[in-house]
């Protein structure tokens, strides 16, 4: 296997999620997908965005009610500046929905594979050699991500990942298995499998924290 991260581009699996067959030794542990209400929240900002239009629309109605404009002209002024807005939320809302649609995420017991794009469709390979350490973070929906940082100098690409990419990290990007309901459970499977690959044992569960690779420090719990 490569020890560097890998992006391939496929048309067909012949296992879901993977580019190819497992080699042999190699199992799966651990598959996933994204929900769609977490990329569109988190990765799309689709909340603050719907948020400007109308606050857009409501100034607008009332700096033309200053000036004198009638109500309903006003009313007619913010409800166009809302519906010109409604076109990205959706086209945003409906990108979050196919991302969702299209991702899968799979932990092995030698790497963690990532099958994403919308258009087109790609495999990013990430052999547990090349991560440095794993963050789990629990949101308020119930969902979780899950954020692995490479060791240096090792990188992937910002753009190949978005949006299954830690936010603002676009010097060191960091891949991460997004808006997950079961995060906990992939953070387990993950640390246990950093923690198998190398040897180490693993140290008593807690409901979130971080899986560092052997010779760094405790693994995730």
């Amino acid at each position: 296997m490569s020890r560097h991260p890998e992006v391939q581009e496929h048309d067909g699996e012949d296992v879901p999620g993977l580019p190819g067959p497992l080699p042999k030794g190699e199992n799966i542990l651990w598959q996933g997908a994204p929900e769609w209400q977490g990329i569109a929240r988190r990765a799309l900002f689709v909340r603050g965005i719907a948020i400007y239009f109308i606050l857009l629309a409501v100034l607008r109605g009332g700096d033309l009610t200053s000036q004198g404009a009638g109500a309903m002209e006003a009313v007619a002024e913010g409800l166009l500046l809302v519906v010109i807005g409604a076109v990205p939320v959706a086209l945003l809302l409906l990108f979050a929905g196919l991302s969702a649609r299209t991702s899968l995420y799979t932990i092995t017991t030698r790497r963690i594979v990532m099958r994403v794009g919308v258009a087109l469709p790609m495999t990013i390979n990430i052999p547990f050699v090349l991560i440095d350490k794993a963050d789990v973070a629990k949101h308020a929906d119930g969902t979780g991500d899950v954020m692995v940082t490479l060791a240096k100098p090792h990188r992937v690409s910002w753009l190949a990942l978005w949006p299954h990419i830690r936010p603002f990290r676009i010097s060191h990007p960091q891949p991460m298995l997004r808006a997950l309901k079961d995060a906990d459970v992939a953070a387990q499977v993950l640390s246990r499998a950093l923690a198998a690959a190398a040897s180490v044992p693993v140290p008593a569960v807690a409901a979130s924290g971080e899986a560092r690779k052997p010779g760094h420090a405790e693994a995730m719990a």
